[in-house]
């Protein structure tokens, strides 16, 4: 069968080699040919008609590699294609350079040189250093066209042409340099000030007094900051365009100059510029302090403010150009929370409010504060969305884990979903009690790796034993609390979270998750990471189960070998493994001598532990690469890999001697007990499994025929004999 498909299969593989092999040839070739038309247009031997028939054929092959290198691609494909474009239109600037005047002794020839720079400085590194060559050698050819160029006068041509691409190269990566770092520079400050907006509007976590992981730029292990930038943007872009629409109206009713919101950030240190409406052309941006003038009245009596006439002529803290109004009022804006900012109107006016303009400004303010607290509740709405997409993805990845590693690889990468942590660890509690520290990523992984403990007054035996999160609060005491045990040390973190793997009420391990910024972990990260560790729990419980399965399905259940479906099935890969390699393989059958009567005489319990106690010299006795299984009974297979029927009868007899020198302790005494082994070999005991493990089968009845307790290696008479 794999003679058949590795025959259908061949067909296939020489045409695609053979459009590899034109596909990389192909940009060469095009460019070869257009290089020998630039030359012999140099030396006038091409005829119009020809001419002009090459200059079409030219610009549609450059106009395809445009076309071609457009396309999303991407590896050898891609830089293929770069060096064909790059080429072809180094070829076409010299022959434009050539048309101008005079060849290479022009005045515009230094033109050449420019063009050719610009090409490798806008391709790839390999393909500028392939076109490199095509307008060295070009240039060669088209001054020995004029004159005489020997090999001294080349290597100087040569390298002024590489000088000039790699200067021009470095010229345009450094502006490239240039512009990123301003465009670096301008996104960070735009990210800054979201940020800071979305602090002073209580729309993140950050401004509830946590860190929140998710705006930090500069923090690789920042989880989803893309979704979160995008969600706060709107939300602050939907509060701009509320602001602006209120304060519009408001000056058109009041008919006042101006009117802005002014809003407290966290720390009540200053007052923010958040919207305006009248004549920005003289607006002071500020921060502006709240602990003067008529905001730090507004601000520390949480009423209106009001002042008129000449008590209004002081100039204002945002009027650029001091100019001095008639009218000016502070209306606060309370929240639940306190007074966060300030509705301020100015007019020329010297005339106070009336009771309908007083009901417009603190309607207003209250739209304001509705337009705030609305979008407060929608970010949340859109933030818990985005938790519960991630969760989702993370129990679909935990449900495709099938083995202890992949749910703890699922399991840590979900983790990083959520918040950002810079160790992280997973211990399992094992059957002897032990904690075994089975996975670290972080600071001191390898030492860690693979250590086991007892320690009950660590946190993680704390958490295994109180089956509750630990410490409170995430926040941890490197010199008091201790993480694994005394004797095994860990990084020193001040934000550690030791959440308990739990089934029920079963505990399977914990996951450590450690930060080093001082509250790292917030109560709704926290919240969510014990949902993930439940979950985390149940995958590893599911792998857990899997793994029981798939022994009991494959291994022996008294000795732990394989049993004889799965012998059978790694027999068969092996013979074929030796068939393709035209390598030998043997097989042993073992038997133990007179085991019925052992059952008979010591009972069944004893008769157990014979068997287990053969299957322990069989597995201490055979090489690595050998195969051991129990095929029923006491009877014993062994597999062996590109062993000849010496080195099989070698094997057997040691496993004789061995399982002869052993002494299995009872109650009526010591007992000693025999086998007798069959030995066959492929291919002279049989080409496919049933043949050699009926020729096995005979040399092992051989050995009992023959008085037990021996070795036998099979030949053509045992067969003859037997059926004799």
């Amino acid at each position: 069968m794999s003679r058949r498909r590795a025959q259908t299969r061949a067909p296939i593989r020489a045409p695609s080699g053979v459009q590899r092999l034109g596909a990389l040839l192909a940009g060469t070739t095009l460019t070869a040919l257009c290089a020998a038309l630039v030359v012999v247009r140099a030396r006038e031997a091409l005829p119009g008609p020809f001419e002009a028939m090459a200059l079409a054929v030219y610009l549609l092959l450059l106009g395809r590699a445009a076309q071609r290198r457009r396309r999303p691609l991407a590896g050898d494909r891609l830089g293929r294609l770069d060096f064909e474009l790059a080429s072809l239109a180094t070829v076409g600037v010299v022959q434009c350079v050539w048309w101008l005047q005079g060849g290479p002794r022009g005045p515009f020839w230094g033109l050449a040189y420019v063009g050719f720079g610009v090409v490798c400085a806008l391709s790839r590194p390999l393909a500028s250093i392939a076109t490199w060559l095509v307008f060295a050698g070009l240039v060669a050819a088209l001054h020995a066209t004029s004159r005489r160029l020997d090999v001294g006068d080349a290597l100087p041509l040569i390298a002024l042409v590489g000088f000039c691409g790699l200067a021009c190269w470095a010229c345009l990566r450094g502006l490239v340099s240039q512009a990123e770092q301003r465009s670096r520079a301008v996104l960070q400050q735009e990210l800054a000030r979201l940020r800071e907006t979305a602090r002073s509007y209580r729309l993140s976590p950050a401004s509830a007094g946590a860190s929140s992981p998710a705006l930090r730029p500069d923090d690789a292990n920042a989880p989803a900051s893309g979704e979160e930038h995008a969600l706060l943007h709107s939300s602050v872009e939907e509060i701009d365009a509320a602001l602006r629409s209120a304060l519009a109206l408001c000056r058109v009713s009041l008919g006042a100059r101006r009117a802005l919101v002014l809003w407290l950030d966290p720390a009540k240190d200053f007052l923010h510029l958040r919207g305006a409406a009248g004549d920005e052309a003289t607006l002071a941006r500020g921060p502006f302090s709240p602990k003067e003038g008529i905001f730090a009245a507004a601000l520390e009596s949480g009423r209106r403010v009001e002042l008129v006439g000449t008590s209004a002529g002081r100039p204002l803290p945002y009027d650029a150009d001091s100019t001095r109004v008639g009218h000016v009022v502070a209306e606060p804006i309370v929240e639940e929370s306190g007074v966060a900012g300030v509705l301020a109107v100015d007019r020329m006016e010297p005339l106070p409010l009336d009771a309908e303009e007083r009901e417009i400004l603190e309607e207003t303010s209250r739209l304001v504060r509705r337009s705030i607290a609305n979008e407060r509740v929608l970010v949340q709405l859109d933030r818990a969305k985005i938790e519960q997409g991630k969760l989702y993805r993370a129990v679909e990845r935990l449900n495709e884990a099938r083995t202890e590693v992949q749910v703890i690889e699922a399991g840590v990468g979900a983790a990083r979903d959520f918040t950002a942590f810079q160790f992280a660890a997973v211990t399992l509690l094992r059957k002897s009690g032990e904690h075994e520290i089975c996975a670290v990523s972080g600071e001191g992984a390898d030492e860690l790796v693979g250590k086991t403990f007892r320690d009950a007054t660590g946190l993680v035996g704390m958490v295994v034993e109180n089956r509750h999160p630990l410490p409170f609060r995430g926040q941890c005491d490197a010199g008091v609390q201790v993480i694994f045990s005394r004797e095994i040390p860990a990084p020193e973190l001040p934000s550690v979270l030791v959440l308990p793997l739990l089934v029920h009420r079963d505990v399977l391990g914990t996951l450590i998750l450690g930060s080093d910024e001082p509250g790292g972990f917030s109560p709704d990260e926290r919240m969510i990471l014990q949902v993930l560790a439940r979950h985390m729990s149940v995958s590893l419980a599911n792998a857990r189960m899997v793994k029981r399965l798939e022994e009991l399905a494959t291994t022996d259940g008294l000795t732990g070998l394989y049993n004889k479906r799965a012998l059978t099935e790694m027999a068969r890969q092996k013979l074929r493994s030796a068939q393709r390699f035209q390598k030998p393989l043997s097989v042993l059958i073992c038997d133990l001598d007179h085991f019925k009567k052992v059952n008979d005489t010591y009972g069944h319990d004893i008769g157990d532990r014979v068997i287990v106690g053969f299957g322990e010299v069989l597995r201490r006795t055979k090489r690595e690469t050998d195969t051991v299984g129990r095929i029923g009974g006491e009877e014993f297979v062994v597999v062996c890999e590109q062993t000849d029927p010496e080195g099989a009868e070698l094997l057997a007899r040691r496993v004789r001697q061995e399982l002869a020198a052993t002494t299995f302790v009872t109650k009526d005494g010591p007992l000693r007990v025999t086998c007798s082994i069959g030995v066959a070999t492929y291919p002279q005991g049989g080409r496919d499994w049933d043949e050699l493990f009926k020729s096995t089968d005979e040399a092992l009845y051989a050995s009992k025929r023959g008085g037990r307790d021996r070795v036998t290696v099979w030949n053509a008479r045992l067969r003859s004999a037997k059926s004799a």
